[in-house]
């Protein structure tokens, strides 16, 4: 049986994957397939093997290929499991257009707000991916996230107007062929002024599929963690940074490049390195011994705001139609005021860029 286009709730259906689906994820291909339906819910029978990937079982984290074919167990839910209502209104839809630095016949940049998540999880109700549902076109085709940040990060975010330019898009930040630039002010001053991070690091257990059934109260669990090579789940990640100011021993602001791609890399490596990102309450908690908190040389003025001063500065990469996508974003209302309070001038240069590659 074949895609038949909308479901019956009560019967098992099966899915043929095409060239606009292909290297999706299944976590994602089953959030758009199925909207309506709990996140918690989709991957309960993805984790109990009811979801079949070509005949056979598959993880959350599995890519679809052109041809494979999936297989969905009957979605009627339990009694008393209500489903997701649609949030998307035209303040939705005026809200995202606010936000756009770029936009084409193929992709759309905005840049993203401090505190906005990305995607839905456990009681967030509003966020980007919801709101773009209200850009969707008379076939019901709507704008698809490319990647993310996190919700307390600001910057450029990629979104593609179709599932095959998201496809196309997502290669290219799984090829490591999109180059990210971030800002961020951390605590204290890395030597050397530019150097690599290179370590292994692994989710805790309430993130992922996870993330809120296991996690309330918690903390711990919702942070990744410096791991060792062989270590299960552990994966290899790789920052370069570079010192762009400085007001010695108290604070510097850093440009970042991730090469690779981490959830939460930014601001686990900048802790493990012995520089948290300023205003970050997952990855800067030092303790109340910790001499940097009464020293009045090294500590943080008490008058920068407590936000995560974290910027996704800048995306380049190429456009699947031929050019080039290359879009900046401008500071956060948090982060400008705090560059003021230490007379930081953005330079003709961005150091960063002088980096080696790997």
């Amino acid at each position: 049986m074949g895609d038949t286009g909308k479901p019956a709730a009560d019967k098992v259906a099966v899915y043929d994957i095409g060239e606009d689906e292909a290297g999706m994820r299944l976590d994602r291909w089953l959030r758009r397939r199925f909207p309506d339906l709990p996140q918690t819910h989709l991957m309960k029978i993805v984790r109990k093997g009811e979801v079949r990937v070509s005949g056979k079982r598959a993880e959350v984290s599995t890519r679809l290929e052109p041809g494979a074919s999936v297989r969905v167990p009957p979605l009627k839910l339990p009694a008393g499991q209500g489903t997701r209502v649609k949030l998307a209104t035209p303040e939705d839809a005026e809200a995202i257009r606010a936000m756009t630095l770029y936009e084409d016949r193929d992709v759309i940049v905005l840049n993203k707000p401090h505190g906005l998540a990305v995607q839905g999880g456990s009681g967030t109700k509003r966020h980007i991916d919801g709101m773009l549902e209200a850009l969707a076109d008379k076939n019901g085709e709507r704008p698809v996230l490319v990647h993310r940040l996190d919700r307390d990060t600001s910057g450029v975010l990629l979104v593609a107007k179709s599932r095959k330019m998201a496809a196309e898009l997502g290669a290219t930040f799984r090829s490591r062929g999109a180059k990210k630039i971030y800002w961020a002010l951390v605590e204290g001053v890395p030597k050397p002024a530019q150097g690599r991070i290179s370590m292994f690091l692994a989710k805790g257990e309430g993130m992922g599929d996870e993330r809120g059934a296991r996690a309330a109260g918690r903390a711990d669990i919702e942070r990744v963690r410096v791991a060792k090579h062989g270590d299960p789940d552990a994966q290899h990640s790789l920052t370069l940074y570079a010192v762009v100011d400085k007001v010695t021993p108290r604070i510097a602001w850093l440009s970042m490049r991730p090469i690779t791609g981490r959830t939460h890399q930014l601001r686990a490596h900048a802790e493990a390195i012995g520089h948290p990102i300023v205003g970050d309450p997952k990855y800067n908690r030092k303790p109340e011994n910790d001499p940097a908190r009464h020293d009045a040389l090294r500590a943080v003025p008490p008058g920068i705001e407590p936000k995560l001063h974290l910027l996704a500065r800048r995306l380049v990469l190429p456009h699947p139609r031929g050019g080039i996508i290359d879009v900046t974003a401008p500071l956060p209302e948090h982060m400008k005021k705090s560059f003021e309070m230490f007379g930081f001038e953005p330079p003709a240069r961005d150091p960063i860029e002088d980096a080696p590659d790997e």
